[in-house]
């Protein structure tokens, strides 16, 4: 399997990203310890989670998933063959957004200590305050690159005027730089990165690996009725595409599909993937038949009738 590069960085990573949303939430310890190590005997090396993960189960500060993380490769001893990525300033039951020089310092302990490392691969600005001036956040990672305690950093859910705003920061005042963007995109979801964050990422190199790849399960093609999406407590949040367009996209997916012997999930990943300006794709595994639909969709090479059809059917409405 071909590793790919982080732009801008020596990090080379897998054609997935396994999300690690999933570890102290729908997954107990003993069930994310067996797809973590599924996932690294498939020779995949990334793993995704945030300091928020998993907060809405109690209500409380969060670490489930990096403290289930740690554990594992305290008992793996396999720290140093992995790239590890997590997230500062998301929303807990304990505060609300925060990307405070004081809330980064204190938050990248934290996470270290969970995690049971004493560095952290990419760490990203999870979400934005938009109240923090960006100079005061990327001073505070500055601070803990300078550390040892953060290789690089990377940006999520920060609007296009603000990761512009940094980027000119850290060239003005000689701050890190981001250098990738972890946006929400799949073929169901397309306009906000294909018009808004697209051009950045042109411009500014960035890696990209995008969240909800497969639309909270959407794309998976498992809900095909409406009554399939009373079924999930996901089913509200994502009904709202079960539309025309979204049937559509889901047909598109099927006939792909067949055509290779292969899953919609698995095509709807191979979508991203053909993309050149994605990355990797970050996705999460319950079971190890949902993480065989992964692996098969690193090896799934979609042809350019394969992506006319997919990106016919999922043309965003203007």
């Amino acid at each position: 399997m071909k590793m790919l590069e982080v732009r801008n960085t020596d990090i080379k990573v897998s054609p997935i990203n396994l999300g690690g949303n999933v570890f102290g939430w729908t997954l107990d310890e003993k069930q994310s310890f067996r797809i973590l190590d599924e996932f690294t005997e498939h020779g995949f090396n990334f793993l995704d989670t945030a300091d928020m993960y998993s907060f809405w189960v109690d209500g409380g500060a969060g670490g489930q998933s990096e403290t289930i993380i740690g554990k594992w490769m305290s008992a793996r001893k396999n720290r140093e063959n992995l790239v590890i990525a997590t997230k500062v300033g998301g929303e807990t039951g304990n505060h609300p957004i925060d990307i405070s020089k004081s809330h980064i310092l204190k938050s990248i302990d934290e996470s270290l200590k969970r995690l049971q490392t004493d560095y952290i691969d990419l760490y990203y600005t999870h979400w934005d305050d938009n109240t923090t001036p960006v100079e005061e956040t990327l001073s505070a990672y500055a601070q803990i690159i300078e550390a040892g305690k953060v290789r690089y950093i990377a940006a999520s859910n920060i609007s296009p005027r603000r990761l512009n705003e940094s980027m000119e920061m850290s060239e003005k005042e000689n701050l890190p730089r981001y250098v990738a963007l972890q946006p929400h995109y799949n073929l169901v979801y397309r306009s906000e990165f294909e018009t808004d964050y697209a051009p950045l990422v042109s411009k500014y190199n960035f890696s990209v690996f995008p969240y909800w790849s497969l639309e909270s399960g959407f794309l998976t093609g498992k809900y095909r009725t409406e009554a399939d999406f009373d079924t999930t407590e996901r089913g509200p949040g994502i009904k709202k595409f079960f539309d025309d367009r979204g049937k559509a996209i889901l047909s598109a997916l099927d006939s792909v599909a067949e055509k290779h012997k292969s899953k919609p999930a698995a095509v709807a990943l191979a979508w991203l993937m053909a993309n050149p300006l994605v990355t990797a794709p970050i996705a999460s595994a319950t079971s190890s038949s949902q993480l065989d639909t992964l692996v098969s969709a690193v090896r799934l090479s979609l042809d350019s009738e394969d992506i006319k059809t997919l990106n016919s059917a999922s043309q965003p409405v203007t």
